[in-house]
């Protein structure tokens, strides 16, 4: 191993994918659900292009090392996990010393003392005054529970979501899934049916009256008795949108109005992605609920819902069974991890430093892009940062062309039309010269 290797550039040494890549593929193609390598067939047919993954073998900081020796640049952080990088030592080090004491306990039954302290944590992290908290291990477990809580708190069910919006793919968040009717066409006669879409909005494009007045809409005619609101503070997966400026904070009051809770999905931005701890409460801003995953546990899988006390208490006192747990909610182990990771953005100023190299690098992209016709827009706040392109088919393209010189980047957007920029926040300009430089040149050649 490389001794840079957790802040190397690329260095691709074979075709890709590679020899030990291709052979794994096979394996791959005859063991996982087909429908996964029939997308991968699909995208080869829509770009003109071939889509075979690459196979991870170790990862460090911003960097990917394939089984063939291939090092990669990783800008999607893991799907927006590795705030701080892959394997932070610090996380490295909690998640090895917790596996000495205790690797699994009995959840809400007899918690271990590691749980106990990430919710004490969470709390007062937490916008909300005597905060409660549910722990999950993923985005769509936290949604999970902020649908439950606020079920209970408003005894409605109908729920207003936006179109464009993602909140993972179980059963209750699928509901509500925006993005695509695509997820939920399948499984539609599962599904709960009183959820209404409204559209979201775009800065620059939406007057906040006009976004205000379309709910409104969308909510009138939806029939159901609401209440329940569910929104991103931007859309991630959905493509980088973001709202007017004061669209949360008019939303929760017009939902507070019709008595109505509101849930802010913060799996994607929430921590430090955006350069704030939440980003869902700019603006005077404060949702009922907040849910939060990804870079919260540095690598390991957990996720929270966190709301008030007079929010929770509404799940009252069951008499008899626990009515909303797992066998691997509150793991230790995870926990451990997480209450790393919440250290590292605190001394490592990662809030901060998101904020202000966001805005540098937006700067550069659209510096250096400007001269592509085929770049619509450059856009994002802190490192959740959006380059629109004219097509998907060239997003897909300029994608596959990006990982052959060593850059892993991913497509946002319901057609594929953004390249999702959003790595390390530790990631130094000298990497980010180089991503821009490729983008340049594929762009030329695209």
């Amino acid at each position: 191993m490389h001794p840079d290797f957790g802040n190397m550039p690329p260095s691709i040494r074979s075709p890709l994918p590679g020899t030990k890549s291709r052979e794994l593929i096979e394996t791959l193609a005859a063991t996982e659900c087909p429908s996964l390598t029939t997308r991968r067939a699909r995208r080869a047919e829509r770009t003109g292009v071939q889509h075979d993954p690459i196979v991870w073998a170790n990862a460090k900081g911003i960097n990917v090392l394939d089984v063939d020796g291939n090092v990669y640049v990783d800008w999607t952080a893991g799907f927006g996990v590795a705030v701080a990088g892959h394997a932070h030592p610090s996380v490295v080090d909690a998640i090895q010393e917790q596996s000495e004491r205790a690797i699994h306990a009995l959840g809400d039954v007899y918690p271990s003392d590691v749980k106990i302290e990430l919710l004490a944590r969470l709390a007062a992290l937490a916008p909300h005054e005597d905060a409660r908290v549910i722990l999950g291990q993923s985005g769509a477990d936290a949604i999970e529970a902020a649908l439950k809580t606020a079920m209970l708190k408003t005894k409605r069910s109908g729920v207003l979501a936006f179109r464009g919006g993602y909140h993972g793919l179980s059963h209750g968040p699928l509901a509500l899934c925006g993005y695509s009717a695509a997820f939920r066409d399948p499984f539609q006669a599962q599904l709960h049916d009183e959820v209404a879409f409204a559209p979201y909005p775009r800065e620059g494009v939406d007057s906040l009256n006009d976004a205000i007045a379309q709910v409104r809409a969308a909510w009138s005619e939806s029939g159901f008795d609401i209440g329940t609101v569910v929104v991103e503070p931007i859309q991630a997966r959905g493509g980088i949108v973001i709202p007017p400026a004061g669209f949360l904070k008019a939303l929760i009051e017009l939902a507070h109005e019709r008595g109505a809770v509101v849930i802010a999905d913060e799996i994607y931005t929430g921590l430090a992605r955006t350069g704030a701890a939440f980003e869902s409460v700019r603006d005077g801003a404060l949702p009922d609920i907040l849910c939060i995953g990804k870079a919260l546990g540095g690598g390991m899988p957990i996720s929270a819902c966190i709301a008030s006390y007079d929010v929770m208490r509404a799940w009252g006192d069951p008499t008899g069974e626990a009515i909303h747990t797992a066998t691997f909610f509150g793991h230790p182990i995870a926990c451990a991890a997480a209450l790393a990771s919440l250290d590292i953005i605190d001394d490592e100023n990662l809030r901060e430093l998101a904020a202000d190299k966001g805005e540098r690098v937006k700067a550069l992209l659209r510096k250096r892009l400007a001269h592509h016709a085929s770049v619509r827009e450059v856009r994002g706040r802190g490192m959740l940062i959006g380059v629109e392109l004219d097509s998907g088919e060239r997003t897909l393209r300029l994608i596959r062309a990006m990982l052959e010189r060593g850059h892993l980047l991913l497509p946002a957007g319901a057609k594929a039309e953004v390249l999702s920029i959003t790595p390390s926040i530790k990631i130094s300009y000298a990497r980010v010269d180089e991503l821009v430089d490729a983008l340049d040149e594929c762009l030329t050649t695209s």
